[in-house]
């Protein structure tokens, strides 16, 4: 849906598009086949069969573990464009992966580069960054999967020190997939263990009662953030549900904050960009503790939402960058990013 919205608006005196989608499997679609499945995206965006029907014709995986030894570039269709829009969400998609084949590739793409986009998908290594840099997160604790098989107790104990209620999450998933608020031990080992269904690695976080303020940030070396808007999700916490399903949650642009509250969110949303090595464009993720009245950063997301009514345009919009507008420059820094990369130094 993001990126049948992305085509919808983009500037076409500017710009030829050639649509590009990639298979459950991981194989890369025809660009007649990409087109077909775009123009259907709000009814296909929960289908496997969608993407991977047997009758589709689909152009040859790449060989994995190819390397720079024998790397036989990108699919047809990719080569001899200008610059790749990765319109892509969670793992392979904004972790680093795509990104590094396009590197590999030698082409152009927006958004934060390989390490941005894995800092930005692993939640433990983001929150140790941020808190490196000085940024505020909530505590937290990590765990792998071999810990939860050799030692489940221990995992649990240690997840309980922080009391109830407390969230469990996948490291490296997206759309609150695998994301669970536990209210006692029960809950806690049942949360655990689907967190673990979903990745090896999981975060344990305790619950505060607080707001939840997204900030939109856009640049490379010189990014700006847009005004702050907030999320009131319609379950007891922002989870799949809410955000997807049952259209109850309220998004409040701009969000009500006092001056001072609008004005140091928006510098830690740059901070953290900056922080993190993201580029491009990344959402920022806050809470505002509504007993203190502090900030923390949730997290960043390197390729959020895209639809023309998702949080990240809409901040922007109402910051005065229109849908048109947001996508050309973010395709701008792009192209800027790789000039800059790839030119020499005098």
């Amino acid at each position: 849906m993001s990126a049948a919205s992305v085509l919808q608006a983009i500037d076409r005196s500017r710009f030829d598009v050639v649509p590009l989608a990639i298979s459950k499997a991981g194989r890369w679609l025809t660009e007649t086949q990409s087109a077909s499945l775009l123009e259907s995206a709000p009814a296909v965006t929960s289908s496997d069969d969608a993407v991977d029907h047997p009758d589709r014709q689909e152009l040859p995986i790449l060989s994995p573990g190819s390397g720079l030894v024998g790397f036989d570039g990108p699919p047809a269709q990719m080569r001899g464009v200008d610059v790749v829009f990765p319109v892509l969400h969670g793992p392979f998609g904004e972790d680093g992966t795509v990104q590094g084949l396009l590197e590999l590739s030698g082409i152009a793409y927006v958004g934060s580069g390989v390490l941005g986009s894995a800092l930005g998908m692993d939640k433990v290594k983001m929150k140790e960054v941020l808190a490196f840099h000085g940024l505020p997160v909530v505590e937290w604790r990590s765990f792998r999967r071999w810990q939860w098989r050799d030692d489940r107790d221990r995992v649990v104990s240690e997840s309980a020190s922080f009391g109830y209620p407390c969230f469990v999450k996948p490291a490296n998933l997206g759309s609150s997939i695998g994301v669970s608020k536990a209210h006692d031990r029960d809950e806690l080992v049942t949360a655990l263990a689907e967190a673990f269904r979903h990745d090896e690695k999981v975060i344990v976080e305790p619950a505060i009662d607080a707001r939840e303020i997204e900030v939109s940030v856009i640049g490379n070396h010189h990014p700006r953030a847009s005004i702050a808007g907030e999320i009131v999700p319609s379950n007891e916490f922002y989870d799949y549900a809410a955000k997807y399903l049952d259209g109850k949650s309220e998004l409040h642009i701009p969000a009500t904050l006092t001056a001072t509250d609008a004005a140091e969110v928006r510098d830690l949303a740059v901070r953290a960009f900056t922080a993190l090595e993201c580029a491009g464009l990344a959402r920022a993720d806050f809470f505002l503790d509504r007993q203190t009245g502090k900030w923390f950063v949730n997290e960043l997301n390197t390729m959020p939402g895209f639809t023309s009514i998702s949080m990240y345009p809409k901040l922007w919009e109402a910051s005065g960058l229109s849908y048109r507008e947001l996508i050309s420059e973010l395709i701008d820094l792009a192209m800027s990013r790789w000039e800059e990369r790839h030119s020499s130094f005098d």
